[in-house]
C-alpha cells in the first residue's frame, strides 16, 4: 500500500533476502513487547464471554415467553416480581484470524514516531494472539499459520512470522470456513472504495471484521515546511515541493476524507474501525479491540511506563 514519507526517513523496499532478515530481527523483539503489553492488558480482559452451553455460570437474565419453565432459576425470582433464567457461559472455542500488512509501506517512521507501522502491527498481532489464546480461542493467520488452540500460539504466529512471503493488498482468505472474527491490521492507504471491494464480499460470508489502521503522527498531521522530498516506499517515485506547508490544509483533507470513508463503509458491513497512531501506547488499540471482541465496555488498561 501506498504510503506518503521524506525520503530521508523512509526505508526502500531492497530484495526479498534484505526484506527477510530486517522481519528476522524486528519480530523476537516484537515478541518480547506483545508479552509485555499483553500482561498489562490481560487484567481487564475476561474473555468473548457468551450465552451457551457450558458449566459456569454467567449472568442472570429476565425470563422471556416461549423458554422451558425447567430453566427459570426460582431462588432468584423468589426476591422479586419478575422471572429469571440462569445463563452458562458458552465454552466452545472460536476462531480468530490475525493478519498484518507486511508491504514496503508499513517500513516508515518519523522523528515523531516511537516505532515503525511494521513493528506496531506485529506487537498488535502477536499480543492479540497472547491474550485470544489464554481465554481458549483458536487462532490462525490467513496463508501462513492455520488455526490452533493452544497456550504458545503467539509463539508460533511469531515462529511462522519468520518465513512469511512479503504481503501486497489484503490477505487470502478462501481457507476461512464458517463464521469467525477477522482482525486486520495495516495502514489501509489504498482507495476505500477499493479496498471496500475486497472486504464485503468477507463480510457477506459471515466474518466479523476488526480493522486497526496504524499510522506514524507525520502522516496525519504533515508537519513539513520549507523544501521537501517525499518518496514512496513502495515505487520509488519522488515529488518534491518547495513548500512543503503550502499544501499541509489540502493534504490534511484528503487524509481525513479517507479515513472517514473507510470507517464509513466498515461500520455499514457491521465491521469495527480502529485508528491508531504508532506515537500512542500500543495497550490504547488492544482494548478497543477487546471491547469489540467481548461485547463489553472497554476496561481501561494500567498506564505503561515507556
Amino acid at each position: 500500500m501506498a504510503s506518503i514519507g521524506e525520503s530521508v526517513e523512509s526505508t526502500p523496499a531492497g530484495d526479498v533476502v534484505s526484506r527477510a532478515r530486517q522481519r528476522a530481527m524486528l519480530v523476537p523483539d516484537c515478541m518480547v513487547e506483545a508479552h509485555r503489553i499483553a500482561n498489562t492488558v490481560i487484567a481487564g480482559w475476561h474473555g468473548r464471554r457468551r450465552r451457551g452451553i457450558g458449566e459456569n455460570f454467567w449472568q442472570f437474565r429476565p425470563y422471556a415467553e416461549g423458554e422451558s419453565i425447567a430453566r427459570i432459576d426460582w431462588r432468584r425470582s423468589a426476591r422479586d416480581d419478575h422471572l429469571y433464567v440462569r445463563d452458562r457461559e458458552w465454552e466452545a472455542a472460536h476462531t480468530v484470524w490475525l493478519w498484518a500488512d507486511l508491504s514496503p509501506s508499513m517500513l516508515y517512521k518519523s522523528r515523531f514516531g516511537t516505532v515503525s507501522k511494521e513493528s506496531r502491527a506485529l506487537v498488535l498481532m502477536l499480543a492479540l494472539a497472547e491474550i485470544l489464546a489464554r481465554s481458549g480461542e483458536r487462532i490462525g493467520c490467513p496463508g501462513i499459520m492455520e488455526p490452533v488452540a493452544a497456550r504458545n500460539a503467539a509463539e508460533r504466529l511469531a515462529t511462522a512470522l519468520l518465513h512469511a512471503p512479503e504481503t501486497a493488498g489484503m490477505p487470502e482468505t478462501g481457507m476461512i470456513r464458517g463464521a469467525s472474527d477477522i482482525i486486520l491490521i495495516g495502514d489501509f492507504l489504498d482507495d476505500p472504495d477499493a479496498l471496500m471491494a475486497r472486504i464485503g464480499p468477507l463480510a457477506r460470508r459471515g466474518l466479523r471484521g476488526h480493522v486497526i489502521e496504524v499510522h506514524d503522527p507525520a502522516e496525519e498531521d504533515f508537519p513539513y515546511n520549507g523544501r521537501t522530498e517525499f518518496s514512496d516506499p513502495e515505487t520509488g517515485a519522488k515529488l518534491t515541493f518547495g513548500r512543503a506547508e503550502t499544501i499541509r490544509e489540502d493534504y490534511r483533507r484528503a487524509w481525513f476524507a479517507r479515513r472517514e470513508a473507510l470507517g464509513n463503509g466498515l461500520r455499514h458491513l457491521g465491521w469495527t474501525f480502529v485508528p491508531h497512531s504508532t506515537g500512542a501506547l500500543a495497550s490504547q488499540a488492544l482494548v478497543a479491540v477487546h471491547s469489540y471482541l467481548s461485547g463489553q465496555p472497554a476496561t481501561p488498561a494500567r498506564k505503561e511506563k515507556r
